[in-house]
């Protein structure tokens, strides 16, 4: 025992002056100096395919409209205190190095677009220049984001913003976004991170330390159990009287770990296949939330739970009206789930595992179908499969492009959209000194995954997007234009049940 222990530790001397030598002749061969990137920030830095680029895309209706200087001046103020909106990306045989931008210039982050002057729908013309710009690469020469001003559009503005997903996660940038508006709080001042060196601090740094405040909320009643079960794998001495509560954690893992790689094909529909090259948005006029709330309280549902079983309608109504029989089918769509206190949002970086959710779409009743909705939901809580999608995705940054494009694949195959539901501000928000109307944003789809949902709170309304390829879905404002009329027959339903019977 004594000789293996000695042989470990000699391994690990010999694993870390090895990646020390690396980084340095990476960093003399390149005459940089940076911080490199995390694994998992590399992993989506990687994913790019032709028919998926890994961009968070965003739209903000400002009225009345605002000047392109006064943008700049604002980007300017606010976002370029992050780091990351300064530095370039530089990949070399071991990973990537955020490098800063010695030639920054912003006329390169903040450009003005203008729509085409005979279009007689201003917001279909919006949507057809996302749906271009969200397959539209950005310069790898200069850090990995831009912004797109319209500067006049339906009586005020719209701003297209298009962020590289190695830079941060949807939570972290709705933070970063959070601080642009008018009285915004700047954010917080940020020393530079070292990366850690050896293989147990990496574990630690990736897999344990995410595991706290909104990771314990989001991964429900086990929350907590989980996270003394983690921290008993950094000091084992500790755990030898906690076997009973290890054993049971390790459980958990190897049955949702089993749950992840054992997930079945999702049913056959035209959303499935090989996606081209081109993509279409959408999206539609918010519902009160107000009245999304009443529902769920009349039927004992959560609001999420009103809004997932309003997804699963309305693709279950539009499958049909292509004359696709939906009767018993379901499809998978991959949620995100944050593993991050929001106070740490502003770090950006990605923090967030992907729980899989199975939409009953051939349930045409609204009433069954929210319940089933919500069973599914009940079934997800205390699952630790966000944590191990997390641990997955940074395992595949430690790969060469080709294993991590097979190992990823594997979950692309078996799913058709990936969706977003998220909670934004209860109040309408100022910007250069105009409303923010309406925001929208869509998160990246990977592999051949051609369907993306989001689904944003603000302002008092629900605001429901799509973004499709346009080989598998040529027309996602047909899938939009189902959203309200299937909370409308759920409402309605509701109100006929017979209550206080």
């Amino acid at each position: 025992m004594v000789t293996r222990i000695k042989a470990a530790r000699a391994a690990k001397e010999v694993g870390d002056k090895v990646r020390k030598n690396v980084n340095r002749a990476v960093s003399g061969t390149l005459g940089l100096s940076g911080e490199r990137m995390s694994k998992v920030d590399t992993a989506w830095l990687r994913m790019d395919t032709a028919s998926n680029l890994m961009m968070i895309v965003g739209v903000w209706v400002l009225k009345p409209g605002v000047s392109h200087a006064a943008v700049c001046e604002r980007v300017q103020a606010r976002l370029l205190k992050y780091n990351r909106f300064r530095q370039r990306v530089v990949e070399d045989a071991a990973g990537a190095t955020w490098v800063d931008d010695k030639r920054f210039d912003i006329a390169n982050h903040v450009v003005i677009e203008k729509l085409p002057k005979n279009a007689r729908d201003q917001q279909a013309a919006l949507q057809d220049r996302v749906g271009e710009l969200a397959m539209q690469p950005l310069d790898p020469r200069r850090p990995l984001w831009q912004f797109h001003l319209v500067e006049d559009y339906e009586g005020g503005s719209a701003l297209i913003a298009r962020i590289h997903h190695c830079i941060a996660d949807g939570i972290a940038l709705i933070s970063v976004m959070m601080t642009m508006v008018d009285g915004g709080t700047e954010p917080p001042a940020r020393s530079r991170r070292v990366a850690p060196a050896g293989a147990e601090d990496w574990i630690a740094d990736t897999l344990i330390k995410p595991l706290t405040g909104m990771t314990v909320k989001a991964l429900g009643s086990t929350g907590d159990s989980v996270a003394r079960s983690l921290e008993l794998l950094r000091d084992p001495q500790k755990g030898i009287g906690a076997s009973l509560e290890l054993a049971k954690a390790a459980y958990q893992i190897l049955s949702d770990g089993a749950s992840l790689a054992l997930m079945p094909d999702d049913s056959p529909t035209r959303l499935k296949g090989k996606p081209g090259t081109a993509k279409k948005v959408a999206w539609c006029q918010p519902i009160p939330l107000e009245e999304v709330r009443a529902v769920g309280k009349a039927l004992n549902c959560s609001i999420n739970d009103v809004l997932l079983s309003c997804v699963a309608g309305a693709i279950g109504a539009y499958l049909r009206s292509h004359g696709e029989d939906t009767t018993g089918k379901e499809i998978r769509a991959m949620v995100p789930v944050n593993l991050r206190p929001l106070s740490e949002a502003w770090r950006l970086g990605n923090r967030f595992g992907l729980v899989p959710l199975v939409l009953p779409i051939g349930v045409d009743n609204p009433i069954e179908r929210v319940y089933e909705v919500r069973r599914r939901m009940n079934q997800l809580k205390g699952s630790m499969q966000p944590l191990l999608a997390f641990g997955l995705l940074a395992v595949a940054g430690l790969l060469i492009k080709p294993a991590q494009d097979a190992m990823l694949n594997l979950f692309a195959k078996k799913t058709t959209a990936v969706m977003t539901n998220v909670p934004g501000p209860k109040e309408k928000l100022n910007f250069c000194g105009a409303t923010l109307d309406q925001t929208m944003f869509w998160v990246p789809q990977s592999g051949d995954v051609g369907l993306g949902v989001s689904i944003l709170s603000y302002g008092g309304g629900v605001q429901f997007g799509v973004v499709s390829d346009s080989t598998l879905c040529p027309d996602p404002q047909a899938i939009i234009d189902e959203f309200e009329p299937e909370f409308a027959k759920m409402a309605i339903v509701t109100l006929m049940l017979p209550w206080g019977g």
